[in-house]
């Protein structure tokens, strides 16, 4: 059963918290729309500031809606498009600070000013993407960027 903990305010103690919880979800559980769903939970549960939390799946050469926190969103996005869609094309997390000043951008929720998508492998293709969105500029840094990474490796072990 999974037990909300509060979070002490050290960024760097509350991700490695996290990290235990999403391992602990994830634990003996094969199916990965389930691990996918929790897994945007826990994030919607511990990340402040934020208006989306959720995924893309890899489907037939674009991205499909997967489970998500947060208002109604696009359902396809193809490589390359947005935000999302450069994550997979780059094969790389994309961390905007001003979504307005990202080329392309895709406004599926017209309130997200900035956003981190972290692209998800297994076996050495792309299966998909972590996507998070928030209402104010410049929510994300490098130190959010490296924790969400950890999280989406743990993810990959699961998927």
């Amino acid at each position: 059963m999974f037990e909300t903990k509060n979070y002490s305010g050290s960024r760097e103690k509350d991700y490695k918290l996290l990290l235990k919880q999403l391992e602990a979800l994830l634990e003996d559980e094969p199916d990965v729309i389930a691990n996918l769903a929790n897994a945007s939970a826990l994030l919607n549960q511990f990340l402040t500031d934020v208006n989306w939390v959720g995924f893309y799946i890899w489907r037939e050469n674009e991205l499909v809606l997967g489970p998500f926190q947060g208002l109604p969103a696009c359902v396809r996005i193809k490589s390359g498009n947005g935000v999302c869609g450069t994550a997979v094309q780059e094969g790389k997390t994309q961390l905007v600070d001003d979504v307005n000043q990202f080329p392309g951008h895709i406004a599926c929720d017209a309130a997200s000013q900035s956003e981190i998508v972290v692209p998800l492998h297994k076996e050495d293709a792309i299966f998909g993407v972590l996507d998070i969105d928030s209402p104010s500029k410049n929510r994300f840094d490098k130190e959010d960027q490296f924790y969400l990474e950890q999280f989406g490796k743990i993810l990959e072990k699961h998927i």
